[in-house]
């Protein structure tokens, strides 16, 4: 294979991974985004968690939020500034390569609001623990924890129906991307379990994509 269809075929992983994304959440993804950033204000501070190209973090900063999008992934960030920049928002967003084992270097009771969009299906399960952790130790008092992201249904009849839709839109996911997500199990459960309080969740109707909104207690100091 020559360097330049190489390099052709990497330049396009991003753009085939939105393609995908949006295939595999049966284009739900951009009004979910607009319901989420209803919930910034101007002059707060937002963290976004594996941010990819912004779609998320150009919501919230065009809400007048000052945001921080994070992800490991530096092609996708390369594209997210480019949209940024054609935004206008250069001075409102900061773009960072970084992972979700970083956050322990986020200074805490920093932000307003956390984002994960699509976020939490890509770690592990010792990672989805630590980053609950580290988002409650972060947040304000009253912040807020704004989620969208594959789920695993709850009830056996919804899972069966849910992996005959689900199997074939993942492996078409995978031939356009080579990366595939993993629905997390118990969001809900563990967002509570890490202090943070549940204040909506809406679900798809099979249950396999939810939306949630959860705030640290007015009163809690970490």
């Amino acid at each position: 294979m020559s360097t330049y269809v190489l390099m052709r075929i990497l330049e396009s992983a991003p753009r085939r991974y939105e393609l995908g994304i949006r295939l595999l959440t049966l284009g739900r993804l951009e009004k979910t985004y607009d319901r989420l950033a209803n919930h910034i204000e101007r002059g707060q501070q937002v963290l976004d968690l594996g941010c990819g190209m912004g779609a998320l973090t150009l919501h919230a900063a065009e809400r007048g939020a000052k945001v921080k999008g994070i992800d490991i992934n530096a092609q996708m960030l390369e594209i997210a500034g480019q949209r940024v920049r054609e935004a206008g928002l250069m001075e409102t967003v900061d773009l960072v390569e970084m992972g979700v084992a970083e956050l322990d270097g986020e200074e805490a009771q920093h932000y307003d609001a956390v984002m994960s969009g699509l976020c939490f299906s890509e770690l592990s399960e010792d990672e989805l623990t630590y980053t609950l952790k580290e988002v409650t130790r972060i947040l304000q008092p009253g912040g807020l924890l704004l989620i969208a992201d594959e789920i695993k249904p709850q009830g056996l009849v919804k899972r069966l129906i849910h992996s005959l839709i689900r199997v074939p839109l993942a492996a078409l996911t995978y031939v356009i991307t080579q990366q595939t997500t993993h629905p997390t199990s118990n969001l809900s459960e563990r967002v509570t379990d890490a202090g943070l309080s549940i204040v909506s969740a809406h679900l798809s109707p099979l249950g396999s994509f939810g939306e949630f909104v959860a705030q640290k207690p007015a009163g809690a100091s970490s």
